[in-house]
This record gives C-alpha cells, sequence and structure tokens, in this order.
C-alpha cells in the first residue's frame, strides 16, 4: 500500500535554516562523507514493497559494482526531519512526487539537469514536470507514475443483477445494494458499499476525496501566476462534491464502519471481502489479488460526476539528498532506475510492485506484466488524471483540507456543507499565506 505522505510539524520547521548549509557542509555522518562507502538509501515502505527494492538495488550493484546500504522507511518523514536536522540525510530518498515542494523549500534536495541524465529522454516532459520545484529548477528524477481507479466485486454485482456503475448516482445506488442485500449470500448483515480511508491523519481523507472534488468540478487550490496561489476550496463545484461524498458517509452501510478514522493500515474491508467498492491506486492490485481473488473483481471506468471522470495521480521521485560526498554514485543509481531493466524488476514483483505506470516511455505496463487489467490504470493516468501541486508545501494543505473535510462529514445532523467550505477556504488562505504563496 501507498502511505500518504504526513505533514511536518512545525517544530521540525525550526530546523529548516539548517538544512541551506547541507550542501556547502557535507553530511554529518562518517560513512556518508566517504565517497568509498556504501551509497545510503531509502524508501517509504513496508515490508512487501521493500522486498522488491531489494531486488531493484541489487541489480544495480550488480551492474555497476556500487554498494547500497538500502533502509526501508515507514515514519519515513519523521525520520526524514531527524536526519535532517543533524545534516546527515540519506543519498538518495525515493519518495511521493507530491512531496517535492516540501523538500526542496526545506533546501533537503539537490538539483539536477535533465539533459545531464543519461537515458533522460525516456522520460515524457510531461513527467518531468512533477520534478520541476518553485524556482524553475529540476530536483529529482521521475520513477514511477500512477492513478486511482474504481475497483468493484464484479461477482456482487452479478449476483445482485445490477449493471456497472457509469455516473455517481449509479455508483451511490451499487454502494447502497452492496450494504442491504447480502451480494455474499450469507445472511447476515455484514456487507458495505464503499471502503474509504477517511482518517485526518497524513492527510488521508483528502487524498482519497480529490478525485471527487475535481469530478464535481471544485479545487483546492489555483495558481495565480508568478509562483503564487489562492484558495478555491469555496466553491459550487466543490460544495457539489462534498454534498455527494456526505451522503455516502451519512447512508448507513454505504462505506465501512469507522471510515472517518480509518487509514490504508486499518481499512482491509475490500481485500477481505466486505466492502465492494474501492477507489485506489494499482498498488493494491497484488493484494488484492492474493486476498480476494483476480476472479472476482473488476477495475471499471470511472464514474462520472458532473464536471468528468477525473482522478488523483500521483507517483515517486527519485530524489537526491543535499549533503552528500557520492555525487557520481547519486546520478548512477537515478539513471539506472529509469532503465528499462530496472522498470521492469520493479514492476514484475508478486509480491508488491514500486513501478506501476512506467516513466520509461518504451515500456507499457500491460504487456509487461501480461495483464490486460493494467491498460485501464495506463489509459486513467495518461487520458484523465491529474497530481496535487508538487511546487509548493501541498502536504500541508492537504492535512488541512483533510481536517476539515472530516467535520463536515461527521456531523450527519446538520446541514453544514456551506459554512465548513467558508471556514476551510479561510484555514488554506492561511496555510498559503504562511508559505507566502499569496
Amino acid at each position: 500500500m501507498r502511505i500518504p505522505s504526513t505533514r511536518v510539524p512545525v517544530a521540525v520547521l525550526a530546523v529548516t535554516g539548517l538544512f541551506a548549509g547541507l550542501t556547502a557542509c557535507g553530511s554529518g555522518n562518517d560513512d556518508s562523507s566517504n565517497a568509498d562507502a556504501p551509497l545510503e538509501v531509502w524508501t517509504r515502505s513496508a515490508p512487501e514493497p521493500a522486498a522488491t527494492y531489494k531486488k531493484v538495488f541489487a541489480a544495480f550493484t550488480k551492474k555497476t559494482g556500487i554498494k547500497v546500504d538500502y533502509q526501508p522507511v515507514i515514519e519515513f518523514d519523521k525520520q526524514l526531519q531527524a536526519r535532517a536536522s543533524s545534516k546527515d540525510l540519506p543519498d538518495v530518498f525515493i519518495n511521493d512526487a507530491s512531496a517535492l515542494g516540501t523538500y526542496q523549500s526545506q533546501g533537503l534536495l539537490l538539483p539536477i539537469d535533465p539533459a545531464s541524465v543519461a537515458g533522460g529522454k525516456s522520460i515524457s516532459p510531461a513527467n518531468w514536470k512533477y520534478a520541476l520545484g518553485a524556482d524553475g529548477k529540476t530536483y529529482g528524477v521521475p520513477f514511477s507514475r500512477q492513478a486511482f481507479n474504481t475497483y468493484i466485486r464484479k461477482d456482487w454485482l452479478k449476483k445482485l443483477g445490477l449493471d456497472v456503475p457509469q455516473t455517481w448516482d449509479d455508483l451511490t445506488k451499487v454502494a447502497t445494494a452492496f450494504a442491504t442485500k447480502d451480494p455474499d449470500g450469507n445472511g447476515k448483515k455484514d456487507t458495505y458499499g464503499m471502503v474509504v480511508p477517511g482518517s485526518t491523519e497524513r492527510g488521508y481523507l483528502a487524498w482519497w476525496a480529490a478525485s471527487y472534488i475535481w469530478q464535481g468540478g471544485g479545487d483546492f487550490v489555483k495558481k495565480t501566476g508568478q509562483g503564487k496561489y489562492e484558495s478555491v476550496i469555496d466553491s459550487a463545484g466543490t460544495a457539489a462534491a462534498v454534498k455527494w461524498v456526505k451522503t455516502q458517509f451519512c447512508t448507513k452501510g454505504n462505506v465501512q464502519p469507522g471510515a472517518l478514522t480509518s487509514t490504508t493500515a486499518n481499512a482491509p474491508h475490500f481485500h477481505e471481502g466486505a466492502a465492494g467498492i474501492s477507489l485506489t491506486g494499482p498498488y493494491m492490485i497484488s493484494g488484492f489479488d492474493q486476498q480476494l481473488g483476480k476472479e472476482k473483481y473488476e477495475i471499471i471506468p470511472t464514474p462520472k460526476g458532473p464536471a468528468g471522470s477525473t482522478t488523483l495521480s500521483d507517483g515517486e521521485t527519485i530524489y537526491l539528498g543535499a549533503g552528500s560526498k557520492k555525487n557520481d554514485a547519486q546520478k548512477k543509481l537515478a539513471e539506472f532506475l529509469i532503465t528499462p531493466q530496472a522498470q521492469k524488476i520493479a514492476m514484475e514483483s508478486v509480491t508488491q510492485p514500486v513501478v506501476r505506470v512506467p516513466v520509461n516511455s518504451s515500456l507499457d505496463a500491460a504487456e509487461v506484466r501480461g495483464d490486460d487489467r493494467w491498460k485501464a490504470v495506463q489509459e486513467q493516468y495518461d487520458n484523465d488524471s491529474r497530481a496535487f501541486p508538487q511546487d509548493i508545501d501541498f502536504t500541508a494543505v492537504k492535512q488541512t483540507a483533510a481536517e476539515g473535510l472530516n467535520k463536515i462529514f461527521a456531523d450527519c445532523g446538520s446541514d453544514n456543507i456551506a459554512s465548513g467550505l467558508q471556514q476551510l477556504d479561510k484555514d488554506i488562505t492561511s496555510e498559503l499565506e504562511a508559505q507566502d504563496l499569496t
């Protein structure tokens, strides 16, 4: 599973002033400052994806002779900030592309010239743009991309005589039917419509709800020019989306119990056969196949809202840690990770692939895997997806949005959408002002 980036605590940001000297001063760790020591590489990974990364890095060492000290980290941002405060960053870290603005504003990253990257032309300009910072420089190399898709229990649809949902109204009807008509046939009221990671932790709720907000015609922020942004959360389009999503939370069974405190880690209802709809990323496919069974579910075209069927895209970027003395090895690893060899290893894992939609344009996700379901994933990404802004600290905006939306959805007894969005607009504006973005 993917774990969205967490908001960086204010207390930790107080060390930002230290980061500016990283490039000049080097790392505070003796091994890190030794150009012959292993390349220290971090990823935000649970055990399954970590096993895939180990195969990739083993192939890199075999090809180049450069040893890698690989460390999969769950509490990634917390530990990264701790290392940054002592000027001891990993040489390379692979994490969410959307975290670029946060890292770059703190001086954690080395810039890189895309033209100097061997194999860089295999990455499309559209994917390179996700490595652009607010200053127009490139910080990192794209590694993997993806978009959310809608996963649904096709056996439940068949049992209840339901068609594949094509609109929000259809999706609501299917969710209600899954919750009330005993689709698993066990005679118990123990099934639910959608599985939703609605916790405020790490901004999960905003991360999940973004697709619906865009499908409703709403948005979070808008670029106003010259690196500035304004909040646009309080709009008719966002209100329409929030109203529809709130209906799901406030209709018994349409989402799983405790959805507003759930993260992806504690909401296994689709895997375990208790919920029939999941809007999520393709990193879940291997888990769904293994636990639920690939014959029981399908990836469907995204049901349309009033403004379309756009879903959230994201991905991972290879970041070069500021202060490293191993600049040549940093670059060689980044260049290897975008080769067809590395991208294939990262895609073909039976545990959990760490490349979903490859950034190397010579590769096709479905062809590499021999699985036509990945055509739907690649098509959604290529044709109807969008990402959060990567050139600002959107992590903080996402967290603010999650907290405001959670309050709206938690109160089913009142018509609080208008007032809630007005307050959220103020809160996001305050966050943008704090970043000097207005």
